[in-house]
């Protein structure tokens, strides 16, 4: 569930910084939910002024004898949390409780190409943060913590509207025969490390706003808002190869392979564990259903289980082959 700071910013009474203390404690009297006002030269926050720090200022033995006739610019804070309207709100709440302790309740101060979009409380930003992580843990898989079906439903409906995506269908492939080798518990590690993996490429590696979710078992999401895709899957697979040393003896990674048994109840030399990612991109190709963007995740995810080793193709890859 991506959201932005602007999608919960509110509008905010905004000053000049030539306007009267006077003025604005009239504003603060006449509006008495009102917390601060924004000190703004045109459309460009520049101070802000909050109700208790301002009052403080005023309290002090000659301060509304010094202050009431001066202009705000004198007494406002210039220290701002200011942040576009398209960051994301758990990283605005990261920087808001980094500020300083006496303006960590203060408000945040939303922009839009540097103009004044609107302010958001940290009352407000506590409440949606505390919305999302509820409506997340309902919705996400209890072994990786992730996203589940239905928050990836919501968000591949909204990828739809994206000018430019690129959808991971990723997955383990011969995970059944490692989970029947190695037992659950070590399955289970395996999908938590995978999920890990995954989070962390695509959120560290991609600065832009992305998602990665649990389909179930071994079968993993991920989206991102551009079709730069390569990067992202060769560390996926890199570091995927990385993780699953420890599971295997040397003989059996210089092998390629381990003994096993079939669902039909045969031994057989079965493949170690590798990774498979299918991706689908509004590329030269228009996608206007979430059912479309998974039947073609279906046949580029056919084509990768044909290959014997950890893999990435996309749907392009797919027409090339056939041309």
């Amino acid at each position: 569930m991506h959201i932005v700071i602007g999608d919960i910013s509110k509008e905010n009474k905004i000053v000049a910084p030539s306007t009267k203390c006077e003025v604005v404690y009239s504003i603060f009297n006449e509006n008495p939910s009102l917390e601060g006002i924004v000190v703004c030269e045109n459309d460009e926050p520049i101070g802000l002024v909050m109700r208790t720090q301002f009052f403080q200022k005023l309290s002090t033995k000659y301060g509304f004898d010094l202050f009431m006739k001066r202009t705000i610019e004198l007494v406002m804070d210039q220290d701002l949390l200011t942040v576009d309207y398209s960051v994301p709100i758990t990283e605005v709440s990261a920087l808001a409780m980094n500020r300083k302790q006496e303006n960590v309740y203060d408000y945040v101060i939303v922009t839009k190409q540097d103009r004044i979009f609107g302010i958001v409380s940290i009352r407000e930003l506590i409440i949606k943060l505390s919305e999302i992580q509820i409506n997340v843990a309902r919705y996400s898989n209890p072994l990786s913590g992730l996203p589940g079906n239905i928050l990836i439903e919501e968000t591949l409906r909204e990828v739809l509207t994206y000018k430019e995506f690129s959808v991971l269908y990723i997955d383990i492939d011969s995970f059944k025969f490692f989970n029947d080798t190695f037992g659950f518990s070590e399955g289970d590690e395996l999908i938590k490390e995978t999920a890990n993996i995954i989070t962390d490429i695509i959120y560290t590696t991609d600065s832009k706003p992305s998602f990665v979710g649990h389909i179930g078992g071994d079968d993993f999401i991920a989206v991102v808002p551009h079709y730069h895709h390569e990067d992202l899957c060769n560390a996926i697979i890199s570091r995927f190869h990385q993780s699953i040393l420890r599971y295997y003896s040397h003989e059996e990674l210089n092998k390629g392979y381990i003994p096993a048994v079939t669902r039909e109840g045969k031994l057989e030399n079965v493949p170690l564990v590798t990774i498979s990612i299918a991706v689908v991109q509004n590329k030269d190709c228009e996608l206007i259903t979430v059912g479309q963007i998974s039947k073609e995740a279906a046949k580029v995810k056919s084509r990768c289980k044909t290959i014997k080793k950890s893999v990435f193709l996309t749907h392009e890859d797919m027409k090339e082959e056939i041309l």
